[in-house]
C-alpha cells in the first residue's frame, strides 16, 4: 500500500466496533477500511453511505448490485475490490462460471437482458471516455422505474469512488475469493 495503516488501537475507539464487525463477517479487518479510517469523519461518512446503498430494502436486488460492484472494479483496477466483490457476488447466488464471464459479458450467453442493461449503463458511467447516452438509459427502464435508476445510479458512483480510492492506494487483493486465478489476473482482463 502506498500509505500505511496504523495499529487498531491507535484509531478513535468509536472506529473499533466497525473493525470488530468486519472480523466477524470477514475474519479480518479490511485493509480499505484501515486507510479510510485515518480520516475518522470521511470514515463515517463512506460507512453510512455504504450502509444506504447495500440495505436490504434496496430497488436493486443484492445479486445484480455485487455484479456492478465487480464490473466497476476491474474497470479501475482495483484488485482489493474484485477480490471482495467477487467473493461477496458469490455468497449472493451468482455462478463461478459468470463471475468470470463478467469482464466478456458482452460475448457471454450468461447475462440477461436486465444484467446487460445495467453493466452497459455501469461501463458508460465509468469509463470517463464515454457518456450516458438517453438510449442507454431507455434501456434501463424497461427493468426499473425511476427511483431504481437513482439508486443504480448512485451504486455505480459510489463503487467508483472507491475503488478508485483503493487503486490509487494500492490495496491490496486480502484473499476472498477463491476463483482460479489471482484478483490480479481477473482486474487486468478487461
Amino acid at each position: 500500500m502506498r500509505v500505511s495503516a496504523k495499529p487498531i488501537g491507535r484509531y478513535p475507539f468509536y472506529l473499533r466496533p466497525f473493525f470488530w464487525n468486519q472480523r466477524r463477517k470477514y475474519g479480518q479487518v479490511l485493509q480499505a477500511a484501515l486507510l479510510w479510517a485515518r480520516s475518522p469523519k470521511l470514515f463515517i461518512g463512506v460507512a453510512v453511505l455504504y450502509g444506504m446503498i447495500d440495505r436490504r430494502s434496496s430497488p436493486i436486488d443484492p445479486a445484480l448490485r455485487s455484479l456492478v460492484t465487480v464490473r466497476v472494479s476491474q474497470i479501475n483496477d482495483c484488485p482489493f475490490c474484485v477480490d471482495i466483490n467477487s467473493a461477496t457476488l458469490l455468497k449472493r447466488g451468482v455462478s463461478a462460471e459468470k463471475v468470470e464471464a463478467l469482464h466478456v459479458w458482452r460475448e457471454s450467453l450468461l447475462f440477461d437482458e436486465r444484467e446487460r442493461a445495467v453493466l452497459e449503463y455501469t461501463e458508460t458511467m465509468t469509463r470517463s471516455d464515454q457518456r450516458v447516452e438517453d438510449a442507454t438509459v431507455d434501456r434501463l427502464r424497461a427493468h426499473f422505474a425511476e427511483d431504481g435508476i437513482i439508486e443504480l445510479t448512485g451504486l455505480i458512483g459510489f463503487q467508483n469512488m472507491s475503488s478508485k480510492f483503493n487503486s490509487a492506494l494500492a490495496v491490496p487483493s486480502q484473499g476472498f475469493c477463491k476463483l482460479p486465478g489471482s484478483a490480479d489476473d481477473k482486474t487486468r482482463a478487461l
